[in-house]
């Protein structure tokens, strides 16, 4: 794995916005940043998988997953130069290991689990699918959203990482998330 695209050492806590799609991370990441005076992260396959399908009418397949993560870590890396106590991000290596073994019959390519193991983050907001689905040109799975939660759910367990779930309304969210990263931040101390 290219140094590169390692997290570097931070003092800043790395916190994750992760979910099915359509749960409301993009909303967190900025809300939170906007907070917390810090950066956030953009999700890189949003920007790359749009683009794919404006220029060539086609949807996400394997080949693309690691192009996808090597872009986040990327714009985590960017972002993390201006961070202050917290960088928010809009998904992670884990968000796409997930979207692969759903959409790939339960396959994950080797390197992107070393992405995965590779990289550390500090705490997850497990979004939950209480908030209304909305279509656009990339999501797909409308009808299989609690089964994906589970799948989400599932490999936080199995990687015994750090979670809380974000559920309800924006404003019982961010309750919710300021709760967590405010206790967060005293246990760094």
């Amino acid at each position: 794995m290219e140094k590169v695209l390692q997290l570097p050492a931070s003092d800043c806590l790395r916190i994750v916005l992760y979910g099915p799609e359509s749960t409301g991370k993009t909303t967190m990441a900025k809300a939170l940043a906007a907070h917390y005076n810090t950066q956030w992260v953009p999700e890189y396959a949003r920007t790359y998988l749009q683009q794919k399908w404006d220029q060539e009418q086609q949807v996400c397949n394997q080949e693309d997953l690691i192009a996808i993560v090597q872009g986040q870590l990327k714009w985590e890396n960017t972002a993390l130069k201006a961070a202050q106590q917290f960088l928010f991000c809009d998904t992670n290596c884990l968000v796409t290991r997930a979207w692969s073994e759903t959409h790939f019959e339960g396959y994950c390519a080797p390197e992107l689990l070393e992405y995965v193991d590779n990289t550390h983050y500090d705490f997850y907001f497990l979004t939950h699918i209480d908030v209304p689905w909305e279509a656009d040109d990339l999501r797909d799975r409308p009808q299989h959203r609690t089964e994906m939660l589970t799948h989400f759910e599932q490999l936080l367990q199995a990687n015994k990482l750090p979670y809380s779930y974000l559920k309800g309304s924006h404003e019982e969210r961010m309750k919710t998330a300021i709760l967590q990263l405010d206790k967060l931040q005293i246990e760094q101390v």
